[in-house]
């Protein structure tokens, strides 16, 4: 990598940007689901700074017990403070946590980069909210004073605390869907609203990120065996449903659903169709009809004609530059070169190079 490592600073040469790393990171028979979206965490930059502040905030001794935030903050910690500008790193401690966590992720099988975005974030949240409850409870144990100074206001206190906590994983990710029916009887709308950190999207053949966003939100008509049962009719009715985005992430992350279960087939097909993915997006289907823009800054790339084997890789823009990361590689890559991973037009295709995750930020977020 040393050579590969020259190349890139000398691709970059006094454009190389101030403070910044370029690190490889080592596969471990298997890992490439884990490094390619490790690199697309790493250069979403709010979400590393928290990382970073958690580290230098914890000073995590040798003999704590580990866990996936440790281990996560240590190796973005790791990366940040390399006195090289490029190499590679060994995210030994963090796999082994991983595995240990998680049976799952602990064979030598193909895995799926998705699956462990969605674990990994949602751990990372369960950790925060444990320490959050943790450090509650030594605040009340150290200081019985307050608690009768503030005596009124405990049972409001008691009511606050039982709020979801919003940690900075939420802040960076979390957005929030509004589910509509309308009854088609007496017009009543029920909405239920969900958070998500990622939206999935069903896929066509030659269609665009902005199409499946569409389809996602495309109003869908309960009748016949899906009727809907009407609070307001007391009985079942026919409706009309929608999704529709009540509040959009700050990070937004789509995830293409590219393995498809073919039930003739008794199995899953990897879909290697074309969808454009844009560098700039914007978001129509909310709630409010302000669009929001936002900027694509990393994709992950599943490589392979299966769902069952194949490589992950990654794209990412740093500083305005694109930089291509293949486990230990690291190389810089032209910004049009970013439409080759649109998938293939064709069902039969020799290029196998799909993207598969992207993640989107969005151009809004300095104002607020």
């Amino acid at each position: 990598m040393g050579a590969a490592g020259s190349k890139l600073e000398k691709a970059l040469g006094d454009q190389f940007p101030e403070g910044e790393r370029y690190f490889g990171l080592e596969n471990f028979g298997n890992t490439c689901y884990c490094n390619s979206v490790l690199q697309a965490l790493y250069f979403c930059v709010p979400f590393r700074e928290q990382l970073l502040e958690y580290y230098s905030s914890h000073k995590i001794g040798a003999d704590a017990e580990d866990n996936l935030l440790t281990c996560l903050s240590d190796l973005f910690t790791q990366i940040n403070s390399q006195k090289k500008k490029t190499g590679v790193i060994a995210p030994k401690r963090f796999v082994q946590r991983l595995k240990k966590q998680n049976e799952l992720f602990r064979s030598y099988m193909h895995q799926d980069a998705h699956e462990f975005l969605n674990f990994l974030l949602n751990e990372l949240v369960d950790i925060l909210e444990k320490e959050d409850q943790a450090a509650k409870k030594e605040g009340e144990t150290s200081s019985p004073s307050e608690k009768t100074v503030n005596g009124p206001k405990n049972p409001q206190a008691n009511g606050i605390q039982k709020e979801p906590l919003v940690t900075w994983v939420h802040k960076n990710f979390q957005g929030i869907l509004t589910n509509e029916t309308r009854c088609l009887r007496c017009e009543t709308v029920t909405a239920r609203d969900e958070a998500f950190f990622d939206l999935s999207l069903d896929i066509e053949q030659n269609s665009s990120i902005t199409s499946c966003l569409k389809n996602f939100s495309s109003t869908e008509t309960l009748n016949a065996e899906d009727k809907f049962f009407c609070d307001k009719c007391c009985s079942l009715q026919e409706a009309q449903k929608r999704m529709k985005i009540k509040k959009p992430p700050h990070i937004l992350v789509i995830h293409l659903k590219r393995f498809k279960y073919i039930e003739q087939l008794g199995r899953y097909k990897k879909l290697s169709y074309r969808v454009v993915f844009p560098l700039e997006l914007k978001l129509s289907n909310t709630v409010e009809d302000a669009d929001s823009e936002y900027s694509l800054f990393a994709v992950v790339v599943h490589v392979g004609s299966g769902p069952n084997h194949g490589h992950y890789v990654s794209l990412v823009k740093s500083h305005n530059h694109w930089l291509f990361f293949d486990d230990e590689n690291v190389e810089m890559i032209d910004e049009s070169a970013v439409q080759t991973f649109f998938g293939s037009a064709q069902e039969y295709s020799s290029n196998t190079d799909h993207g598969y995750i992207l993640f989107y930020e969005s151009l809004g977020a300095n104002k607020s």
